[in-house]
């Protein structure tokens, strides 16, 4: 690995926070009980609008393409923020 590559929750968070704008950002590193570096993230972006789900996960992997080099398995969820207040409603 790269020295410049950080593969925490929070080095992540900050990379997709600064990235994307996003207003914001949960980062879960599953690792633990894996056979190699995982995490699932919860991006909430204006950059989103209008942009179709695999665009999304596009910029998102753009934004990490170091750190993708890296991990083994990355799940993601990319709301805009409109999307994000209306879940939030319903809890």
């Amino acid at each position: 690995m790269e020295p410049s590559v950080v593969l925490s929750a929070e080095a992540l968070r900050e990379r997709l926070l600064q990235g994307l704008e996003a207003e914001h950002v949960e980062v879960e590193d599953t690792t633990p009980g894996r056979c190699a570096t995982s995490f699932k993230v919860l991006v909430v972006s204006p950059q989103f609008r209008g942009k179709a789900l695999l665009q999304r996960h596009r910029l998102v992997n753009e934004i990490l393409s170091e750190e993708m080099k890296h991990i083994h398995a990355f799940e993601q969820r990319t709301l805009t923020p409109e999307q994000w207040a209306k879940e939030q409603e319903i809890k």
